[in-house]
């Protein structure tokens, strides 16, 4: 399973890669296909940007059904064929209209992350799972660094370039799928394709029913709802506080993303085999309240350097909570399951930048009560202390 478990995290750096290749030039694409000036075209990305984690939303769980039913090979190697023809049609397009309907397909593409993770699922034994969730969020924190430094060189080529990039690594991964990946759904695993278990909130209610799994969906939720304030506040965060440039926002969002793939790609494997996964999302609890509370009093830029790596040692919460709803899950549900994980995720992606800009907002204007550009870390702060005060409740103790 060497070669089709590459293709599996390619497939999810490239996902990764793909979003960061064309953020670089989105605001100067925006400006060229529709005019107006550079704050008409930042909301116009976040119309782009709601609107491919909407389709996240509504599709996670529709991808992940279809997958459960027609196999994950035949799912992920079609997507990754619309992927590149849509990066295609963003690449030549000449109105906003067009750029949007891109992101609409792009977000619906996206959700294959579901089929991603139910294959890892498949080909993993119990005890493994957790271990090599990580290494799908190690290869989505390489994309994550890759895609900007790459797309910030191609975009000296012009606005298109990225896109045509993005369209060209595709497709060979696609090829190199074609070649590469066997099917792990068989009769044994196959379950029928059902509208009322395929849409999200139909999805939500059937696994709920599984004992145990509401909590963990809860806490998983509150996590992505908590990690999204770096996305959605950083870059505001660090010109307000410390007065940082592009340059050092992304120097700084480049080692959180090299230490990202470290810690899930690694030393997750080493924290699993001495606390087990129950711990480890205990202990990632507890670091993520140290690191938000740390972030959202910190005034040296030096400091605030060196905390930013370190606060990814955190990011085990996500593989660990995977590997425990995977073993509740049945065998012919794991699409399912990881689809719903994706709507969660990309509910998450929906409501944080709503959050978290609002609250900088109102601790950093004028009318603000307390002068507090970290105020949003607070916000994640919370959140991370009612995750933990869930799962110390009411998650299940699995074997």
């Amino acid at each position: 399973m060497r070669l089709p478990l590459i293709f599996i995290l390619i497939t999810v750096m490239l996902d990764a890669m793909g979003i960061g290749l064309i953020v670089p030039v989105m605001p100067d694409l925006i400006q060229e296909v529709g005019g107006g000036t550079l704050a008409e075209a930042a909301l116009w990305g976040g119309v782009l940007s709601t609107s491919f984690a909407v389709m996240q939303f509504l599709f996670g769980p529709i991808v992940g059904n279809l997958s459960d039913r027609f196999g994950r090979r035949r799912v992920l190697l079609v997507s990754l064929v619309v992927m590149s023809l849509d990066y295609i049609v963003m690449a030549v397009a000449g109105s906003i209209w067009l750029l949007l309907a891109g992101r609409l397909v792009g977000g619906i593409t996206a959700a294959t992350g579901s089929t991603a993770n139910a294959y890892v699922a498949d080909i993993s034994a119990p005890g493994e799972k957790a271990a090599n969730f990580g290494l799908i969020g190690a290869a989505f924190g390489a994309g994550f660094v890759l895609g900007p430094l790459i797309g910030g060189l191609l975009g000296e080529l012009g606005t298109r370039a990225p896109f045509y990039a993005a369209a060209g690594l595709s497709a060979l991964n696609a090829v190199f799928g074609w070649l590469v990946l066997t099917e792990t759904v068989t009769d044994r695993n196959r379950r029928a394709f059902e509208w009322r278990r395929a849409n999200p909130f139909g999805a939500f209610r059937h696994l709920a029913r599984l004992p145990g799994l509401a909590p963990l969906l809860v806490v998983f939720f509150l996590y992505q709802l908590a990690f999204y304030v770096y996305p959605a506040v950083w870059s505001y965060f660090t010109t307000e506080r410390f007065g940082w440039g592009p340059q050092m926002i992304g120097v700084s969002l480049g080692l959180f993303g090299v230490m990202l793939a470290i810690v899930q790609g690694g030393l997750i494997r080493m924290i699993l085999r001495r606390w087990g996964e129950r711990l480890t999302v205990i202990y990632g609890h507890l670091f993520d309240l140290a690191a938000f509370g740390a972030i959202a009093f910190v005034t040296s830029g030096t400091l605030m350097l060196i905390l930013t790596p370190l606060a990814a040692l955190g990011a085990v919460i996500t593989p660990a909570l995977q590997g425990i709803m995977s073993r509740m899950a049945d065998d012919d549900a794991q699409g399912e399951l990881q689809g719903v994980l994706t709507s969660v995720n990309a509910l998450a992606t929906i409501l944080a930048p709503l959050l978290m800009t609002g609250v900088f907002a109102a601790f950093t204007g004028p009318d603000a009560p307390v002068y507090l550009p970290g105020a949003p870390f607070l916000v994640s702060f919370v959140l991370i202390a009612v995750g933990l005060t869930v799962f110390l409740r009411r998650a299940p103790v699995v074997a």
